[in-house]
């Protein structure tokens, strides 16, 4: 499974989101999900367990779209 399959999978199951093919990898996770700041919270926490990455505040704020999330852990996650 690739990095954009299982963020996919983790934020349809975070976001309640039935048809995975609304979730693009130009998806805005805000405007276009309409996740809330929880929902990002979570989202970041179990990407972190996931992945083994650490996303600081200052990096979260300037991921926007789930490409951009999934060029973000594939960066930085743990091998």
């Amino acid at each position: 499974m690739t990095t954009f399959e299982k963020v996919q999978k983790m934020i349809a199951e975070q976001l309640g989101i039935n048809d995975l093919s609304k979730i693009t990898e130009d998806s805005d996770i805000i405007a276009d999900l309409e996740a809330d700041s929880l929902d990002i919270f979570i989202l970041l926490s179990n990407f972190d367990k996931e992945f083994g990455t650490s996303i600081s505040d200052e990096d979260a704020m300037k991921l926007k779209t789930i490409g951009d999330i999934v060029k973000y852990v594939d960066a930085h996650k743990a091998e």
